[in-house]
C-alpha cells in the first residue's frame, strides 16, 4: 500500500500452502537451534532472536530461506553455506 510517498509494510500473511510454510518455519528453527556450523544466515537469525523474540525470528528467518531457495529455483544457482566465493 501506498500513501504519499511512504511503503507501508503490513504483516506477514497467510497466503499459500500451509504444509510448506510450517516446513520452512521446521527448517528456520533447526538452523537456529540445532545446526552447530555457523553461517551468515543463523548468525543474522540469532541476533534477530536476542532482539525480537525466538518465534518472530523463526518467521523471518523461515521467509529468508524461501527468499534464497526461490532465486536458487529461478536462476539455477548453488546454494553457498558462507559469504566466501567458490574455488574455481
Amino acid at each position: 500500500m501506498f500513501r504519499g510517498h511512504r511503503t507501508i509494510v503490513q504483516r506477514i500473511s497467510k497466503c499459500g500452502d500451509g504444509f510448506v510454510r510450517t516446513c520452512l518455519y521446521e527448517a528456520a528453527a533447526v538452523l537456529l537451534t540445532k545446526v552447530t556450523r555457523w553461517s551468515p544466515l543463523k548468525a543474522w537469525g540469532v541476533r534477530l532472536m536476542k532482539r525480537i523474540g525466538a518465534k518472530k525470528a523463526k518467521v523471518a528467518v523461515a521467509r529468508k530461506l524461501a527468499v534464497i531457495l526461490h532465486c536458487i529455483w529461478t536462476e539455477g544457482t548453488d546454494f553457498r553455506w558462507t559469504k566466501e566465493a567458490p574455488v574455481a
